[in-house]
């Protein structure tokens, strides 16, 4: 499983449980990930992006259709 997608996965079940700092923080790294992996190709890091900044946005309809995607692939 993708760090990225247990981290928006664990604040969609409890907002209280992850900071926005953390919040934050993964997505950052998130985007650091999916730049290592875009010069290869699209891929389930993209997903994993996309879901850990809707949750950095405090977006929890978008994170979960990322989160959602993501499990579809993976």
């Amino acid at each position: 499983m993708n760090k990225h997608i247990e981290v928006v996965k664990k604040w969609l079940n409890d907002p209280d449980s992850v900071s926005q700092k953390e919040l934050r923080h993964n997505a950052d790294d998130s985007l650091d990930t999916a730049r290592a992996a875009w010069t290869a190709r699209w891929g389930l890091t993209d997903y994993a992006f996309s879901a850990a900044w809707a949750a950095a946005a405090f977006d929890p309809a978008d994170a979960a259709y990322w989160v959602e995607e993501y499990e579809e692939l993976s």
